[in-house]
């Protein structure tokens, strides 16, 4: 849902100044654009996801997932339901903290597509993110029961269970197969 009218082009340093809505709202090509609200298959996707990956890569300071993280680079300003940063790149405040501004595109992007939500923007986001230099991304469909994944300008598509789906180089101890990504939506 655009929230704003087509006669007004936003800028980013105006954006930024609006209070945070929620669902979130993203800037994108002047453009004000609130997400959908998420329903039961894409949380119970999402936090089972970042939750599984974090088990592996954050204790040992490798990386961390984040959920619903505003993200601001590259005259965009974007919320991808799962943004995993490595851990150098993990903006810190003065006092060694994760600071509450992150300026640049997560090292790997995971979106999960809601039941009313535009596939093309979704990807759009991914593919602006791998333009800036970053790893990967994912793109969940619940409902098609299939992950897209973005590598540079490739794309495969993940649709058989007992397929290992592809994972950033800082992230390899972490497996997991379609069947078991989709199998969230059992428990």
């Amino acid at each position: 849902m655009v929230r704003t009218p087509s006669s007004k082009a936003w800028t980013l340093e105006e954006f930024l100044k609006l209070p945070e809505t929620k669902p979130a709202t993203e800037y994108i090509d002047g453009k004000i654009i609130q997400k959908p609200m998420a329903q039961g298959k894409h949380s119970a996707i999402q936090g089972e996801c970042a939750s599984a990956i974090n088990a592996v890569v954050k204790a040992p300071h490798i990386a961390r997932a984040f959920l619903e993280l505003r993200c601001t680079f590259s005259g965009r300003s974007i919320v991808p339901d799962i943004s995993v940063f490595t851990w150098e790149r993990i903006p810190r405040d003065a006092n060694g903290k994760i600071a509450n501004v992150f300026l640049d595109a997560p090292d790997w992007t995971i979106e999960i597509l809601s039941p009313e939500q535009s596939q093309t923007k979704v990807t759009k986001n991914i593919l602006h993110c791998l333009k800036y230099g970053k790893q990967m991304g994912w793109l969940i469909d619940p409902d098609e029961q299939t992950v897209f994944v973005y590598i540079g300008e490739t794309v495969q598509l993940f649709d058989e269970p007992q397929q290992q789906l592809p994972v950033p180089a800082f992230a390899s101890e972490f497996k997991l197969t379609v069947a078991d990504l989709f199998g969230w939506l059992l428990e």
